[in-house]
């Protein structure tokens, strides 16, 4: 409908009038709603106006202005440069390509229906209309501080005055290292490790501090001794599920890095991205056992819920709180009222239990899926760990140096995947790729894993 608009104000003269909602409905055989929004679309994009009782109109077309941007050059001499660019995980892929290097679980797991009624229900309330808390919403804050005690059974005596909500957990982990960092000082990190948080990191220009890290998690004597090696007072780590390992640290090894961590009067960014994506693992978070404020708790309901609903908390405790609180302000003084009330209400139903037992059991169908085409067509690579939960499966490929051309080959065969350099803070010390079982075309996933298995063997007879 829309392009159809758009070919005809190509060809008709400015200020001639489109044809009546009526004509198009009876000459397109379209529906009245499709007509309102293809026009409604145009009004947007400022190739018509509509003028109430008498029509809508072509605007005129106005040339595209001569731009000289060479002055800027100078200009920005003056201020740091972004420190790099999102990676591969965001890149649009062809629709007819088997999109395997998503990031964010397909529509199809979230949780529509509950959704639905909860925008549908805030739209007729008053938080449209106020400003929040500059901390959040209290009934929020008392939620997620309550799911952190049950996780415990209360060790931690954790309040919802403890809860800081941010406008997703990209925000919240720039403000956390901001906070606590600073320009010019150390951070530990895993390796490899989440992406956006090397991201954040260098964004605000701490130097990143890498520590191995392995199906189980990293050696704690090695964190200890990059923190005290380096000063650092501040660790960033996954524990559960981690992107893009999948990997989960055991009680006794959270136990280990947390004595670490206290003995070094340090810090633990704990970033809880797959809280709810647990497959056969249980979910411990570190935080419900801190009383002290080492950890700094971070989860977000984004992937959870809907990427449209960018909701996530941080949970620190003492002048730490107090500090990424300013920082949070400093970013985006608030969170929208619509989007907390939003994820309030869905992760409040009845409804929100019965999603995520189905979503379990889903993920798990989809691992297994994956796993077993990985298996059986690619020989040649190494499944390291089958992780007992989050969204990713990560590949090792260990006689491949150019994983690059790897990942061409996969595309020019119709399967996307993402290369795992982008994970590591130094330099990759071997071959990796990440692949998603969370994504679309599940039905796929062995065609996926046949047409990757004859990309790696083409990469590895093109070296030889």
């Amino acid at each position: 409908m829309e392009q159809h608009l758009r070919r005809w104000i190509e060809q008709a003269p400015v200020g001639a009038r489109l044809p009546s909602s009526r004509r198009l409905v009876s000459e397109l055989q379209v529906s009245p709603v499709t007509v309102q929004t293809a026009v409604r679309r145009l009004v947007g994009l400022g190739l018509v106006e509509s003028r109430p009782g008498v029509g809508t109109f072509v605007r005129p077309r106005r040339p595209a202005a001569s731009r000289d941007h060479r002055w800027q050059t100078a200009a920005l001499s003056l201020s740091d440069p972004v420190a790099a660019a999102a990676p591969a995980t965001l890149r649009s892929a062809s629709p007819e390509a088997i999109p395997l290097h998503v990031g964010y679980p397909e529509p199809g797991l979230l949780p529509r229906r509950l959704l639905q009624s909860a925008w549908s229900r805030a739209g007729r309330t008053d938080s449209s209309l106020q400003r929040p808390p500059a901390a959040g919403l209290p009934e929020l804050q008392a939620w997620f501080a309550q799911e952190l005690m049950a996780a415990e059974a209360g060790g931690a005596g954790i309040s919802a005055r403890d809860v800081l909500i941010v406008p997703g957990s990209q925000s919240g982990l720039v403000a956390v290292f901001r906070a606590l960092i600073g320009r010019d000082q150390p951070l530990v990190m895993e390796s490899p490790t989440y992406w956006g948080a090397i991201l954040a990191a260098r964004h605000i220009g701490a130097r990143i501090i890498p520590v191995p890290t392995g199906p189980h998690g990293p050696d704690p004597e090695q964190v200890r001794q990059a923190l005290i090696r380096s000063g650092a007072r501040t660790f960033y780590a996954q524990p559960t599920f981690a992107n893009p390992t999948g990997a989960q640290w055991s009680p006794a090894r959270g136990r280990e890095i947390l004595d670490v961590v206290r003995d070094q009067g340090a810090f633990l960014i704990e970033d809880d991205y797959a809280h709810d994506f647990g497959i056969d693992g249980a979910v411990a978070p570190l935080a419900a056992q801190d009383p002290d404020g080492h950890v700094v708790h971070l989860r977000s309901l984004t992937k959870s819920l809907s990427p449209s609903v960018r909701v996530a908390a941080v949970v620190a405790h003492g002048p730490a709180r107090e500090r990424i609180l300013r920082a949070c302000q400093a970013e985006s003084l608030y969170v929208s009222a619509v989007l907390q009330s939003v994820a309030l209400d869905v992760v409040t139903q009845p409804g929100w239990s019965t999603h995520r037992r189905g979503l379990r059991e889903e993920l798990g169908r989809r691992r297994d899926l994956l796993v077993r085409a990985v298996h059986q067509h690619m020989p040649d690579a190494q499944l390291e760990y089958i992780p007992r939960g989050g969204l990713h499966l990560w590949l090792h490929l260990p006689d491949l140096p150019d994983v690059g051309a790897f990942v061409r080959r996969c595309e020019e065969k119709g399967v996307v995947v993402a290369g795992g350099d982008e994970w590591f803070p130094a330099e990759a010390p071997a071959g990796h790729v990440r692949i998603s079982y969370c994504g679309p075309r599940t039905e796929e996933f062995d065609e996926a894993g046949r047409l990757m298995g004859e990309a790696l063997r083409e990469c590895l007879e093109d070296q030889r």
